[in-house]
């Protein structure tokens, strides 16, 4: 191949060099640009700049807007986090780990769109139409009648796929997954930048051309992120992220974009042997199951609009390596590390020579500042091995930012986490509002720390 035909594009970006590069010049992450073949040009035609004609612009008082109409895919919690359904003409990317249930959301939502009367079409690159009716049998008989009816073709070629679309015209149409849809015209395998950049565009074109909503299923890499350039997340219209473990039960979706409505928005799910069932109060449900150990805190979080109520387990343990381990799920591995410095410099509480384990039950992710205090507690609750709540008493409810310097700053929405804690009879949490600083917050949560001299926990 000679070496004017072919470009280095990024696989996190999409930027494209003439030459390789250790780390990507538009994004600066290492070790992402792939070699692809050139795109053709044709001979004799050159990019000219101000040669298309002008267009005139419109006052945006004299813009009709005109209220987006919505389609139900009868699925509570997947129509919320929409804001209200599936826009027609729409590109949606719902993405999470394999296993998940990714696959299973889908085609319960074109099982009852389809018993609703709503033309629909699934279209798999993974499984055969064998394998897609196993699962719907399964759906059939339980969360999600209509899943029989469900038209399939089991395709990879770009061209077939967008011909069938076309001749089928659905309302509802699902692609699983964009990242093995691959395109005659472009060189290199399904997955690749380029491949998954022309896939994105051309569906894209096509749902706004026809008024299809379109769901693109997406891989995650094993940071979490989702898989392909970041241009495949700025060509669709929602992003949609599912998280959970495969061992538990518990899965959660948020929305990280959306045209349409809210953002950061979350609905808790749960699997079974019927599908996908939502979890109307999943506080309830956490709250019911928490204990009064030490090291049990209960954070009283905001997921977009909605407080949630989960809780968060510490366990801290004479370590025998150095330097010691710190294990979360839940929580990003930075912000424990923060607290912890915090609690040692100012709160007396050190963890130096001890391991320590950080969990948010329920398979749960909770990425706000405001959880900073319940993992505050929860760890130094587990230090001095002492419970945070007294016996025959509901359970410790915490929230608040921690800053560098030991003061907790307030969060955002306090009225709503404190209503929601009173709701379960939790009292009042303790937060910013009641007290100033971290060490302040270990007195009121009933703790036994020394005021002056550091806690070394052996």
């Amino acid at each position: 191949m000679a070496r004017g035909s072919t470009v280095f594009v990024c696989s996190q970006c999409g930027h494209s060099s003439p030459k390789w590069h250790g780390q990507c010049p538009g994004c600066e992450e290492w070790n992402t640009l792939a070699e692809e073949r050139a795109p053709a040009r044709e001979k004799g035609k050159t990019a000219s700049r101000g040669a298309g004609a002008a267009g005139e612009p419109t006052r945006l008082r004299d813009v009709s807007a005109d209220r987006t109409p919505r389609m139900p895919t009868g699925i509570a919690g997947l129509d919320r986090l929409l804001g209200g359904g599936v826009v027609p003409g729409s590109l949606v990317l719902v993405g999470g780990s394999p296993g998940i249930g990714k696959s299973t959301l889908t085609t319960m939502a074109l099982g009852l769109a389809e018993a609703a009367g709503r033309r629909t079409l699934y279209v798999s690159g993974e499984e055969s139409a064998a394998q897609i009716r196993l699962r719907a049998e399964r759906l059939e008989a339980g969360s999600a009648p209509g899943s029989l009816s469900v038209p399939v073709i089991a395709e990879t070629d770009l061209g077939a796929i967008l011909a069938t679309i076309e001749a089928e015209r659905p309302e509802l149409c699902v692609v699983d997954s964009v990242q093995t849809i691959g395109s005659g015209e472009l060189t290199g395998a399904p997955g690749t930048v380029g491949q998954v950049r022309e896939a994105a565009s051309r569906l894209m074109e096509l749902a706004k051309r026809t008024g299809t909503a379109i769901v693109l299923v997406g891989h995650v890499t094993k940071e979490g992120s989702l898989a392909g350039p970041r241009v495949l997340e700025h060509l669709v219209d929602c992003v949609l992220q599912f998280d959970g473990e495969r061992e538990r039960t518990y899965r959660t979706l948020r929305a990280l974009k959306n045209r349409f409505g809210a953002t950061s928005d979350v609905a808790v799910f749960e699997m079974d042997d019927s599908g996908l069932t939502e979890v109307v109060d999943a506080s309830a449900r956490f709250v019911e199951e928490a204990t009064r150990a030490p090291g049990s805190v209960i954070l009283a979080a905001m997921e977009g609009s909605r407080p949630l109520l989960v809780e968060v387990q510490a366990l801290v343990s004479p370590s025998e390596v150095v330097p010691p381990r710190r294990v979360v799920n839940g929580i990003d591995r930075n912000r424990l590390a923060l607290v912890l410095a915090v609690l040692a410099r100012h709160a007396g509480v050190s963890t130096s020579s001890s391991d320590v384990f950080v969990n948010v039950v329920g398979g749960v992710r909770i990425d706000e500042p405001g959880a900073d205090l319940a993992i505050a507690l929860a760890v130094a609750g587990a230090a001095s091995d002492a419970p945070l709540a007294e016996a025959g008493r509901a359970p410790l409810c915490a929230f608040g930012e921690v800053g560098l310097n030991g003061e907790l700053r307030s969060v955002a929405h306090h009225d709503r986490r404190a209503a929601e804690a009173a709701r379960f009879g939790l009292g009042e949490p303790v937060s910013p509002s009641g007290a100033a600083t971290l060490r302040e917050a270990l007195r009121g949560a009933r703790t036994s720390f020394p005021e002056d001299s550091e806690r070394q926990i052996a």
